[in-house]
């Protein structure tokens, strides 16, 4: 899910349009609001049958596990030793993988298509191509250039606007964590998709509050909370979905009974507790691969299990055979 800039807060606004019925992402509430992480693979986690694809989806990502399925297997152990040393690098260059440095470059793949996002958009931004993206240079490519004093002054709704233009500040302060006012890549990319970062936790917390919080007590009412979905028509009865969401709003998201949502309420909501699929996943990989059970992996313990890691055209060739096995 891809939190963009506050354009957001005018869709939510150009959305009440809809009189009563619920909005696209209504059915449970707010699927649009709430983030659930992405499984590591689709593919089934079959080991016991020698069909490692969802091992491979998860150590590579979808895409590049599709790649190494054309490789022949010595191009792809090949590949998966430099893979190894990016890993070890990347944490303490000791010539070990630790569960730690296992997990985490888990999680990098599987942020890829996130960052190939902000990468696509990076030019839009870093107009003076410098490598960084700076507030003003995000401000001006997202609102247009305005004079310091004169901010939309050329469109009916500036005080929309303004609020918009506030947010973004707030976001992109919060995302600049070396506070120098210049966005890195990954800086953008958590002001762009906060709800990947857990130092952004707070921020998509506050939007959401502001986005439903109308009378602005600091909480979220039921009514406010209904209101996010529906808005009812003159005479028209109350749809039975609206009547269960009133009672998902009682039973799970009101979490001290107090019948309204504080922040951590809307934090449990929205960006709910979810296992450590990439910790499950290298415990996994450490596990079946860990031939000495020292708790880290060798280069060699890892190309000696080369095809749970990475696939090619054997093992490709080798699973196909299992499913169709499975399948008479």
């Amino acid at each position: 899910m891809m939190w963009p800039p506050s354009l957001l807060l005018l869709l939510l606004l150009l959305r009440r349009g809809a009189q009563g019925k619920p909005s696209p992402d209504a059915g449970p509430h707010g699927q649009g609001r709430v983030h659930h992480a992405a499984p590591l693979s689709e593919a089934p986690h079959d080991d016991a049958h020698g069909n490692f694809q969802y091992d491979h989806e998860a150590f590579l990502g979808r895409e590049v596990a599709k790649e190494f399925d054309q490789l022949t297997p010595e191009e792809s152990q090949a590949r998966l030793g430099r893979i190894v040393d990016r890993m070890d690098r990347a944490g303490d260059g000791d010539g070990w993988v630790s569960l730690a440095e296992l997990r985490s470059w888990i999680a990098h793949t599987q942020q890829r298509h996130i960052r190939d996002s902000v990468s696509a958009a990076w030019n839009t931004y870093d107009t003076d191509r410098d490598g960084r993206v700076g507030w003003e240079e995000l401000r001006n490519a997202t609102y247009g250039h305005y004079e310091p004093g004169e901010e939309f002054h050329d469109v009916e709704d500036a005080e929309t606007y303004k609020k918009m233009l506030a947010r973004d500040e707030r976001r992109f302060r919060v995302a600049d964590q070396d506070g120098d006012s210049m966005a890195t890549r990954e800086e953008l990319t958590a002001f762009l998709h906060p709800e990947e970062f857990p130092h952004m936790r707070d921020i998509v917390i506050a939007e959401t509050l502001e986005d439903l919080d109308r009378n602005k007590d600091g909480y979220v009412q039921v009514e406010e909370y209904i209101a996010d979905l529906y808005t009812a028509e003159p005479g028209e009865e109350e749809p039975a979905w609206v009547q269960t969401e009133r009672e998902q709003f009682r039973d799970f998201r009101d979490l001290n009974k107090d019948g309204k949502l504080d922040g951590s309420e809307v934090g449990h909501w929205v960006l709910p507790p979810a296992q450590d699929q990439p910790l499950v996943e290298a415990n996994h990989l450490l596990h079946e691969s860990d031939t000495d059970k020292d708790g880290r992996l060798s280069k060699a313990e890892i190309l000696g299990n080369w095809n749970m890691f990475v696939g090619s055209q054997a093992t490709n060739y080798g699973e196909d055979l299992t499913r169709h096995h499975d399948e008479l």
